[in-house]
């Protein structure tokens, strides 16, 4: 037996039957040998890593601007703690967790610079070219943008990580996308690994944006206790630790928050899996709603949580600044590129101008958008700098 073999049989012996198998994976865009040592998964998770793309989720924003703190959370930061928390539920409900370590840390690498933002500036430029969505974009770089391959071009990742990373998707778009835009055409599911890694991005967004909250002085603890779920684990570790100061009191209520939330999916997500019995990855994708799921208690308190930060800290007088100064600076760039491609690095500038050639002025949009996307929020800024600002050196 092949070591690529005696990997993917240990595996295979671990996981359930409607967990996503290596061996019946639906495969790549590019055939390919495979790979030795590792599982396809694995190989996946591998690409996303070396990445051009991740590494540039480092300086792209989750909610305040990369230049404004060191301790905020970025994008990749963000990626890291989805994966941690989407790991956690797969490893205990035994699908396939190297699989649903990778949808969890690419499903952002086609978010733009400044966050929600840079993308609905994006879409806006674009609402003649077909739109932007972050979703397709991610789809995008792993299929096409990244360039670190003889044989073909993008990351080649398999079918059920493409699945996972392409979470929404417009009925427009899901036509042109052919067996990856079925489900979204037939209302049917990902895989499990896919349904995990989604709810995870949720849960480890919702918590950690209350830390930075907390940490920008946008939030303070006598608001949180508003929130039943911040509420009742605050009050339970002021009655443990009364002397506890207050940075380590957030850190062990959100701690808390997030266990309770993690406890509760896996334990909810089992019982779904009880009543539906399926018996492959196929009967998970036929069924009308996903399995991965909160408890309704869990979710209301979830949801609940994510209105009060909607309202507290996203509509903030001082990140609707910060919100504001990004999608002027994307809407500018954006505006300034189409205009004149030769304004582009040269290489983005080939592409656009191969681009419009193909597809006329809508493939020069998408050319432009792909460069803009790309862009860490500090690259923007001195983007946006060297082009309107006169004693900016270019």
């Amino acid at each position: 037996m092949s070591a690529v073999n005696d990997v993917s049989a240990t595996t295979a012996g671990l996981l359930a039957p409607y967990a996503a198998h290596d061996g019946e994976s639906r495969g790549r865009r590019y055939p390919e040998s495979p790979p030795q040592f590792r599982s396809e998964f694995q190989r996946d998770r591998d690409r996303i890593i070396h990445s051009n793309a991740f590494r540039r989720l480092v300086y792209k924003t989750q909610v305040f601007v990369n230049h404004e703190g060191d301790l905020y959370r970025t994008r990749v930061t963000h990626s890291i703690e989805v994966a941690q928390i989407a790991r956690s539920v797969a490893l205990a409900l035994r699908l396939n967790e190297a699989l649903t370590e990778a949808i969890s840390l690419a499903h952002d690498l086609g978010h733009t610079p400044f966050g929600h933002a840079g993308q609905d500036a994006l879409n806006e430029c674009l609402r003649e070219y077909g739109g932007f969505e972050h979703n397709l974009q991610s789809l995008r770089v792993v299929d096409e943008l990244e360039e670190r391959y003889a044989e073909f071009r993008g990351l080649n990742l398999t079918f059920e990580c493409r699945e996972g990373i392409l979470k929404h998707c417009s009925l427009r778009h899901a036509r042109a996308l052919g067996e990856l835009g079925e489900r979204f055409i037939m209302r049917r599911q990902p895989g499990l690994e896919a349904q995990i890694a989604n709810l995870a991005d949720e849960i480890a967004y919702n918590n950690h944006d209350v830390d930075d909250g907390i940490r920008a002085q946008l939030l303070d603890l006598a608001a949180l206790r508003e929130v039943r779920i911040f509420r009742r684990q605050h009050d339970a570790v002021v009655a443990q630790y009364p002397q506890l100061g207050e940075r380590r009191l957030v850190h062990e209520t959100i701690r808390r928050m997030i266990n309770h939330l993690v406890v509760d999916f896996i334990h909810t997500t089992q019982t779904q899996l009880e009543r539906a019995q399926p018996r492959s990855i196929d009967e998970v994708r036929a069924l009308t709603a996903p399995l991965a799921m909160l408890s309704d208690a869990c979710r209301e308190e979830h949801l609940e949580l994510k209105a009060f930060l909607r309202e507290q800290v996203y509509r903030h007088y001082k990140v609707l600044r910060m919100t504001s100064k990004a999608r002027r600076v994307v809407e500018q760039l954006f505006e300034a590129f189409f205009k004149d491609v030769s304004l582009m690095p040269r290489e983005h500038r080939d592409q656009a101008v191969q681009a419009e050639t193909q597809h006329g002025a809508a493939g020069r949009a998408r050319a432009v958008a792909d460069y803009i996307a790309g862009m860490t929020d500090r690259y923007a800024i001195l983007e946006h700098r060297r082009l309107f600002e006169p004693a900016e050196r270019t």
